[in-house]
């Protein structure tokens, strides 16, 4: 080979025409995903414009529901694709990245990714977690991507992406399906409970349903007069809204129920979510408490609605306190609260153990805290009752009921209930049951009795307490009420026959 065969100048022109060649071929390489949805829409989709729109996570089921609506109606079609990438759960994958495609292989088509989500009654519901329609509406072409939220990904809200040759109809059918979202909410009406994420308190949350047991009236044993005011704070207030509305009454509300652990506060709330039928519940406690903000964005969505805040008094402590805690939590409750329209027909349940502990903030002005009822201690007749109560089921021999009676002054309901309870396993046991014995009764209450102080407060015995004497320590901490000394409305003697 002569030398001037390998000048640099014919290696640059070689090299150049490889390189020529080689590009041209990549660019030869068309995606078969792309061309379909080129043929789809009639246009080079890259010259179209992609318009968004983002949803929580906990809407993923009801954009689904929509979305299933939407292609019900006549006249519309689509073809449901896959795409098959790398690590596609794990990118912020858009249909604009899609579009300008600029590595290889090119994008090809691949399997729908889909989630279950877990309605009420068992209901469980399949929603696309990654695919794309290719949705014609009356000749209207339309390219819908959806992808889902991710917990580990970028991804922390779902996106519904529309590519169309004319944006009018890419903004329609994103405002129906808005609409569809709301009159079709699958949360709506159902017990309902919201909390962070798996994976810490970001933006992603999580919507439980619960099913309540029906509780009876008369299972819910309260001094006279008590259950009527609550229920006509809730129930008739309920019944009546449209009238009230109509005379320009606000509708939304609030209640507050106080009292020692174990009286009925959260079977009074099951209770109440029982009578009022169609109305969505929305618990919150424990960490869900952190959440207040999206639980009244739900509340105010899903009206009529109630939001119970169970031991409000977790975020709720009065502000001048030493060693408060929450207060960002307390200020988002007032604001949410005061942030309801008039018309709004929520209803917000607070219940605590602590009322001595509380924000008066919380009453300070209508639509907060209108009505503050106290559960107490059951007197004599009520022990009668709630013995009568959990002893349904059972054959009661030989029972001294007006000493038992005598005996548990000073117990909650749960107390007495888990006295039956106890009594009924130690007749099981000895293969007497479902006949309970004035024996087994003995035995359960000494069984009870062996717990000591911790097991009475645990399971909601409230004998007398005094002061300890100068000097002596305080209480334990970790009670219910150790915090400070029993008020003298939760003080009760204890009588023994």
């Amino acid at each position: 080979m002569a030398d001037d065969d390998l000048s640099p100048a014919r290696f640059g022109t070689a090299f150049k025409e490889f390189m020529d060649t080689m590009v041209a071929a990549a660019v030869s390489q068309r995606s078969p995903l792309l061309d379909r949805i080129e043929e789809h829409l009639g246009a080079d989709p890259s010259t179209l414009a992609v318009i968004e729109e983002e949803f929580d996570s906990f809407e993923q089921p009801n954009v689904q529901v929509a979305l299933d609506a939407y292609l019900a109606e006549p006249g519309r079609s689509a073809t449901l694709l896959g795409i098959g990438t790398n690590n596609k759960r794990f990118m912020a994958f858009g249909l604009s990245d899609l579009l300008s495609w600029g590595g290889a292989p090119p994008p090809a088509e691949g399997p729908v990714d889909y989630v279950n989500f877990h309605l009420a009654e068992g209901r469980v519901l399949s929603c696309v977690q990654f695919g794309i329609y290719l949705l014609n509406d009356a000749g209207k072409r339309m390219v819908v991507l959806v992808t889902g939220p991710t917990e580990h990904g970028p991804r922390q809200k779902l996106r519904v992406e529309v590519l169309t040759p004319r944006s009018e109809d890419g903004q329609a059918f994103l405002q129906e399906l808005t609409a569809a979202m709301g009159r079709l909410n699958v949360y709506r009406g159902h017990v309902i409970s919201l909390s962070p994420g798996q994976f810490g308190p970001g933006p992603q949350k999580l919507i439980a349903f619960h099913n309540l047991p029906r509780i009876a009236r008369d299972d819910v044993i309260l001094p006279d007069g008590v259950l009527e005011r609550i229920e006509r704070h809730t129930v008739v207030f309920s019944e009546q809204a449209e009238r009230l509305l109509a005379a320009g009454r606000s509708l939304k509300r609030g209640m507050l129920l106080y009292g020692p652990p174990g009286v009925g506060k959260t079977l009074t709330v099951m209770y109440l979510a029982g009578r009022m039928s169609g109305r969505t519940v929305i618990l919150t406690a424990g960490l869900g408490l952190g959440l207040l903000q999206p639980a009244v964005q739900l509340a105010r969505l899903l009206a009529p609605s109630m939001v119970v805040l169970e031991d409000v008094d977790m975020i709720a402590e009065e502000r001048n306190m030493a060693f408060g805690r929450n207060g960002p939590l307390l200020f988002e409750l007032l604001n949410e609260m005061d942030g309801l329209r008039d018309d709004s027909d929520v209803i917000f349940v607070l219940t605590t153990n602590r009322p001595d502990i509380l924000e008066p903030a919380l009453a300070a002005r209508p639509g907060r805290v209108d009505l503050a009822v106290e559960l107490p201690l059951p007197d004599e007749e009520g022990r009668r009752r709630l013995l009568e109560l959990y002893a349904r089921g059972l054959e009661l021999r030989d029972v001294d009921l007006p000493a038992i009676v005598a005996r548990t002054e000073g117990a909650t309901p749960a107390y007495i209930k888990e006295l039956l309870r106890k009594a009924a396993v130690l007749a099981a046991a000895e293969g007497a049951g479902p006949a309970v014995t004035g024996a087994h009764l003995e035995a359960a209450l000494s069984e009870l009795d062996e717990g000591g102080r911790l097991a009475q407060r645990l399971l909601g015995f409230r004998p007398a307490e005094e002061p300890p004497a100068s000097g002596q320590p305080l209480p334990p901490t970790g009670f219910p009420m150790a915090r400070g000394w029993a008020p003298a409305a939760y003080t009760h003697r204890t009588s023994k026959s």
